[in-house]
């Protein structure tokens, strides 16, 4: 079995580390004999969709988004269908904004890709903490962290989880990220996927499901420093 991971403008998007989900991914497909190969674009490249089985969007400062999202509009269309037809994407804080309609700045309105039904408007102040979250998707929390200044409304759209400490989406609603198919948008940096691997094995399931049949498991990895790391932040922040 071989997956290929498309990593979107990681010159302009890979802010506080995105780049290790990446390795996190890969290092995770070495360990079980799957073969995986990594494709980096740059702005002006043509992206293959039908060629991906994951795809990673991740973030960057305002400037850097405007920028990546004027070149995202040429190959919307193309995107769209590969969601639209369960596609697997990783998309962090930028890259999770512009997963939807817009993102609203004093400096003006961001077109966003509208892949998923949901909205980015700034808020007072950014949103800077480390994150705990309680997901349905998963045992283990989801610890990362974020800083942004957005307030993102996921609509009716299942969230990620619920926070346990930290702000999220908007810092009120008490949730963090959105799921819809199989796209995950999420604000927590960190590297995520290195400190929440059932996270990343999600992501590599569900593109090996969609790409060799729904009857593909992944075997069981000894995940013990993977845990360590992640109960130490979840005992650290959430009170119990």
């Amino acid at each position: 079995m071989k997956i290929t991971i498309g990593h979107l403008y990681p010159d302009l998007l890979n802010l506080y580390g995105d780049r290790g989900n990446i390795q996190c991914l890969m290092k995770r497909c070495e360990w079980r004999g799957i073969e995986a190969e990594t494709i980096a674009y740059e702005l002006n490249d043509r992206i293959d969709f039908g060629a991906l089985d994951i795809v990673l969007l991740g973030g960057g400062s305002d400037r850097e988004e405007m920028i990546v999202c004027t070149r995202l509009q040429e190959i919307r269309d193309d995107f769209k269908r590969y969601v639209e037809n369960d596609g697997v994407v990783i998309a962090i804080c930028g890259g999770y904004q512009l997963l939807g309609h817009y993102y609203r700045t004093s400096e003006g309105e961001m077109k966003g890709l509208s892949l998923v039904d949901l909205t980015t408007e700034q808020g007072e102040g950014r949103l800077i903490n480390n994150v705990v979250l309680k997901s349905d998707l998963f045992d283990m929390p989801i610890v990362g962290f974020e800083n942004h200044g957005g307030r993102t409304d996921i609509r009716g759209n299942r969230p990620l989880g619920k926070v346990l400490y930290g702000s999220g989406n908007d810092g009120k609603s008490g949730f963090e990220g959105v799921v819809y198919r199989n796209v995950i948008g999420t604000y927590l940096h960190g590297p995520l996927l290195p400190k929440n691997p059932a996270l990343a094995d999600l992501l590599i399931e569900k593109a090996l499901q969609k790409k060799y049949g729904s009857d593909v498991r992944l075997e069981a990895l000894p995940d013990k420093e993977e845990q360590e790391a992640n109960r130490y932040v979840y005992d650290r922040f959430v009170p119990h």
